[in-house]
């Protein structure tokens, strides 16, 4: 199964870099919750100040769980209390929504 999802950042090239900076060097700790959850493979793309996240996924996976596993994780919860002096909430989100789920609209391959 794969998702997208999309997150506004700041729009401050200063505070982009040192985005980009913190997921050049992602705490292991994190990549270790976002595998543990059942992710596996997560991109982010940048466009201005728009990203772009896909994630392929276990059949095991499902964002109610991995919601909890952040609650109970303290590093978790400290880089996400982190990643919100970069982050914009997109408009139409629920109160401390970050990354929002997109929907698909379109899909061409060679069986389809």
């Amino acid at each position: 199964m794969k998702y997208c999802l999309a997150l506004d950042l700041v729009k401050d090239a200063a505070l982009i870099a040192e985005y980009e900076a913190w997921h050049r060097d992602v705490w292991p700790e994190i990549k270790a919750s976002i595998l543990d959850s059942g992710i596996e493979s997560m991109e982010i793309y940048r466009l201005e100040d728009r990203l772009f996240m896909i994630m392929e996924v276990s059949l095991e996976f499902s964002f109610e769980r991995k919601a909890a596993m952040d609650a109970a994780n303290p590093a978790v919860q400290r880089w996400e209390e982190l990643m919100w002096k970069y982050q914009v909430a997109i408009p139409g989100g629920k109160a401390g929504e970050k990354w929002r789920l997109m929907d698909r609209i379109f899909l061409l391959n060679k069986t389809t």
